[in-house]
């Protein structure tokens, strides 16, 4: 059970740190509410206190002590660490899903970047489509087809959320369009970075990004009706949210360089209503034939994780541990070097 205290602090934290999800959480059911908001500030602060500093290698090794912490029930003693501990407990969170967002943090620590769209997709896998498959726990639904739509969802909202902020991205020198589309347009990423300028070609990937995110916003969908009655409505609002972010940046010409796509809280009142009338309509409509369609092969770790019943062909095991364990090591690595410049 969350202490009432620090859940107070989740709030606030949520509150202040990401809007889109704070407003689509308030149609909530209490009982999936709290503990997607204890949940979402850890993996906010989580995504903060790498992304705001600069020794990151130091602050995802950081994060990892204080999962290891939660896992074994002696969390640090931080409202948002103890909240948590206290979901892990109480929805018998799968470790893998936790790891896989850390994994992700991990490589935007070491600079990672992402030569085609499928290794994208992994990188989206971990920041995005592990929440998803996360608040899906959250809801006692462990059933594979929904959880395969609900890491449609992460994926399609954190594309989104790359094709808005290609400029700021850049200024930051950090690149998450594919580098094949930056090859064939012959563009160069530290070009970009000492010039983000809002070309054609870069526009025209902006687009490409919006567009596969909006298919997977459509096959996501399907999901929602295998979700609580209560929780729908708020799927269904974050859902709306984010892809209007995309609209906006759509109607901007897709210049996310010189501009950063917005939406005002009249339009996510909108979209509120329209996700409590879609919500309704569920109880009504049969199950879409989609609901069954193949995981994107980038998140089938996940489902497997996830799920009561894996699936037997999926890919997971020492392969998916390896890949994890090398990837702190790299991070440690790094850190040593940084430490012993600053010993230096």
């Amino acid at each position: 059970m969350i202490d009432p205290d620090d859940m107070q602090h989740c709030r606030d934290a949520i509150r202040h740190g990401s809007l889109s999800f704070h407003t689509a959480s308030r149609i909530l059911p209490a009982k999936v509410r709290d503990p997607a908001l204890a949940l979402y500030a850890f993996c906010r602060l989580a995504d903060d206190a790498v992304d705001l500093v600069d020794d990151k290698a130091a602050s995802v090794l950081r994060l990892r002590d204080r999962l290891d912490l939660a896992y074994d029930g002696r969390p640090l003693n931080a409202p948002a660490d103890r909240a948590f501990a206290a979901v892990i407990a109480d929805y018998e969170m799968p470790r893998a899903l936790p790891d896989a967002l850390l994994e992700g943090l991990a490589w935007d620590a070491l600079g990672r970047r992402y030569a085609t769209l499928s290794e994208l997709h992994d990188y989206c896998a971990r920041v995005a489509a592990a929440v998803g498959a996360m608040m899906c726990v959250l809801m006692r639904v462990r059933d594979a087809d929904a959880l395969a739509r609900a890491c449609d969802l992460g994926v399609a909202m954190q594309l989104t959320n790359i094709a808005r902020d290609v400029g700021e991205d850049a200024r930051a020198r950090r690149m998450y369009l594919p580098t094949d589309w930056l090859d064939a347009a012959r563009i160069d990423a530290d070009a970009f970075f000492a010039e983000p300028l809002p070309t054609d070609a870069v526009r025209g990937m902006v687009r490409r990004l919006l567009d596969h995110a909006d298919r997977l916003y459509l096959r996501a969908e399907a999901g929602v009706a295998a979700l609580p009655m209560g929780a729908r409505p708020g799927i269904f609002a974050a859902r709306h949210i984010y892809a209007g972010i995309g609209t906006a940046v759509r109607r901007n010409g897709c210049d996310s360089v010189s501009w950063r796509g917005r939406t005002s809280r009249r339009q996510k009142a909108g979209w509120m209503g329209l996700s409590m009338l879609r919500a309704g309509v569920t109880v009504a409509m049969p199950r879409s034939a989609v609901l069954y369609a193949r995981p994107l092969p980038e998140v089938q770790f996940l489902v497997d994780a996830a799920a009561r019943q894996p699936r037997a062909s999926a890919p997971w095991g020492e392969g998916r541990s390896g890949a994890l364990i090398g990837a702190f090591a790299q991070l440690e690595q790094v850190d040593r070097v940084r430490s012993g410049r600053a010993a230096g």
